[in-house]
């Protein structure tokens, strides 16, 4: 029993991931490689493994022919060779399988032997990483940043490292050397020194993994994400429904005091994260997406996916967003070309007076007005324009 070649395959297939099969794959190609090198081809040479115990055999398959008839002896034997050599008796056409051992091999076939064994572990150790991270393309793993590639970012993944492109970096984020992140695999592709994995840190579907990890009712389908709209680094919109009218998908994804946002939040380092009711109705949609902002009305046009929302003049601003950005999102998250007017602008306009809206929306449940908020200074009051593909 060839109990070092056995010990060998073992550890070649646990820390190498390289099968068993494969390895005995390149080993017959070796030999093949070296007996095409001693004998000058290769087609009538046999190899059989026992893949229990790593003993091989190798045997040149010669036919018998007659004397008149022999002119290559890499295939051919006669009846007196035959007899003569090996004790043999065989009729003409019959095949002799002769035994040979590799070590009857010169010194160049058996280097080129190693050489072969050699490549084919390479190529079979670079498919079994491809394989790895290939199954993982559009999930998030954990990571080490190891190092900057020009503008890029490497991280460690263990046999492989992942490129971080300059477009997929959070500007706000450090990527320093040594530190621990987790990143969304774009894509995984072969090449001649292994896959070529492309991550990203800005992906929208990154918040989706993160919160698929988090929350156990978007594990079990209860709960699904619709749609996501993100700025990296500075806040992201999330639609959420539930199947389930007993589960709140809110309260859901938020966690007992915040734990399972708030886990989400410090893995994207402090990204603010809203989270609204998705809704089949457009106008509920539009309306559930511009929050914090309370809305008078929304007039939605499904045909020409566009909408009008119309707020009161001291919600203006916190509708818009620090430099639109509560106005981009809604508008990304919906897919809807949202056009925020002020109740001002709209009464101007003759908005109200065309659809006939009248609401006292001025005052709270106990018939108190409410306090304005504080407005930016970015926008004027009147009326902001988004579209789904604002950037």
């Amino acid at each position: 029993m060839n109990s070092e070649l056995i010990a060998a395959l073992s550890m070649l297939e646990k820390e190498k991931g390289i099968s068993r099969e494969a390895i005995f794959g390149a080993i017959e190609a070796s030999l093949l490689a070296a007996s095409n090198k001693h004998f000058g081809k290769s087609d009538n040479i046999k190899v059989v493994f026992d893949y229990e115990t790593g003993d091989y055999e190798l045997f040149q398959e010669l036919e018998v022919v007659r004397d008149s008839e022999f002119t290559d002896p890499s295939t051919q034997i006669t009846k007196d060779q035959l007899k003569e050599k090996y004790g043999e008796k065989l009729k003409f056409g019959d095949i002799f399988r002769r035994k040979f051992e590799s070590a009857d091999f010169g010194r160049i076939a058996s280097q080129n032997a190693k050489n072969v064994i050699l490549q084919k572990l390479r190529e079979e150790e670079r498919r079994s990483v491809y394989d790895q991270f290939n199954s993982k393309e559009h999930e998030v793993v954990t990571g080490t940043i190891s190092r900057q590639v020009g503008k890029n970012v490497a991280v460690n993944l263990g046999k492989a490292d992942a490129i971080i492109g300059e477009n997929d970096q959070v500007k706000t984020e450090n990527y320093t050397p040594g530190r621990r992140m987790k990143v969304y695999i774009l894509e995984v592709k072969e090449s001649p020194k292994g896959p070529r994995i492309s991550a990203s840190r800005t992906s929208p579907e990154l918040v989706r993994k993160l919160f698929e990890a988090e929350v156990g009712e978007i594990q079990s389908g209860v709960v699904e994400i619709v749609s996501i709209a993100r700025e990296a680094g500075s806040r992201t919109k999330m639609a959420v429904w539930s199947n389930d009218e007993n589960v709140d998908p809110i309260g859901a994804c938020v966690g007992v005091n915040g734990s399972r946002v708030n886990a989400v939040v410090d893995e994207l380092g402090g990204e603010k994260i809203d989270i609204i009711n998705w809704s089949d109705v457009s106008a509920e949609l539009i309306e559930n997406a511009i929050s914090p902002a309370k809305v008078i009305c929304v007039l939605a046009d499904d045909e020409e996916k566009s909408a009008i929302v119309v707020v009161p003049d001291y919600q203006l601003s916190l509708a818009i967003g620090k430099v639109g950005q509560n106005a981009r999102l809604a508008a990304r998250l919906t897919g809807y070309k949202i056009d925020i007017k002020s109740e001002s602008q709209a009464r101007e306009s003759g908005l109200f007076e065309e659809i006939g809206y009248i609401e006292d929306y001025y005052y709270d449940e106990e018939g108190e007005f409410e306090e304005g908020y504080e407005e930016y200074e970015e926008y004027p009051e009147g009326e902001y324009t988004a579209e789904p593909d604002d950037e």
